[in-house]
């Protein structure tokens, strides 16, 4: 199906997600928590769970998936292109999520067409907080073989770049389960390209299932929460990445990370067992202490 560049400008309705601890801490655990980050996954931590910021993804999804379908393209063939996340204010350990998605672009890449979907999430009225805008998300979408519509290049990347030669100022490295993307997928992305041998294999990755590009992006975040915001996810205000090769469940991630200043860091993030790059262009944006 072609896509349908007469849909930029499309607003999505209103998508509520209702959460409670439990939907945080499945988060957590499917980004590959572990037992030191039990603020992020007990309910019981004095003054309320942690969150990481990344977890702006989730209350998203229904509305990205709204305005993918809303472009007539190709759902089987699309794969995650990157990712920006931003956030505003902490969220409580329940409550409801209120998410509406935009389409803001969508770009020729010869061979494959990139679709930008932005959403704004707030804290849903009537609740503690109700009415706070909490996140917005920014997701580049890759549509396989939808190229060549003589529609418009993407905007050229002004991401700030890991420096050459420079010692990182921290390393993170964990492997990734066999089952993660299995476990990651309960929290919304249930594209059988993450949990299907067979379906995988027919839209080009006879390996087998791919672990899921905003899984790596979790992974990213907890690392820059636990080595560069000192533990507490309020740091973190804004994380970006490029999904440049596919990870799969089992595969070891490396993050370096380079103190740039000014509260923003670059990232370089590999998969140990190639030693391949699987992130590009990825930073983040630190509140002061």
């Amino acid at each position: 199906m072609a896509l349908d560049p007469q849909c930029v400008g499309f607003e999505t309705k209103k998508h509520a997600l209702p959460y409670d601890w439990k939907t945080l801490a499945t988060y957590a655990l499917g980004i590959g928590a572990k037992r030191d980050e039990l603020a992020f996954l007990y309910e019981g931590t004095p003054g309320g769970m942690h969150v990481y910021p990344t977890f702006a993804v989730v209350p998203a999804h229904a509305a990205v998936l709204e305005a993918l379908i809303r472009t007539g393209g190709d759902l089987a063939m699309i794969v995650h292109g990157g990712q920006t996340v931003r956030a505003f204010a902490p969220i409580p350990s329940e409550g409801t999520l209120e998410t509406v998605g935009r389409i803001d672009g969508i770009y020729d890449m010869k061979k494959f067409a990139q679709v930008v979907v932005s959403t704004d999430t707030s804290l849903a009225t009537g609740g503690h907080g109700g009415g706070t805008r909490v996140y917005t998300t920014t997701w580049s979408i890759i549509f396989r073989g939808a190229g060549g519509f003589g529609g418009e290049r993407p905007p050229s990347d002004d991401s700030p770049s890991v420096p050459k030669d420079a010692a990182p100022a921290f390393r993170f490295e964990q492997a990734t389960t066999p089952e993660q993307a299995l476990l990651y997928r309960i929290s919304g992305d249930q594209n059988p390209l993450h949990a299907d041998p067979a379906f995988a294999e027919k839209v080009g990755f006879p390996q087998g299932p791919i672990l899921h590009g905003l899984c790596t992006f979790g992974f990213l975040g907890r690392a820059v929460v636990k080595h560069a915001c000192g533990g507490d996810p309020s740091r973190l205000k804004r994380l970006s990445a490029q999904f440049r090769r596919p990870v799969w469940p089992g595969d070891t991630l490396t993050v370096d990370g380079h103190d740039l200043g000014g509260g923003r860091y670059a990232f370089q993030t590999s998969v140990k067992e190639r030693n391949e790059a699987v992130l590009g262009g990825a930073w983040a944006e630190l509140a002061s202490q």
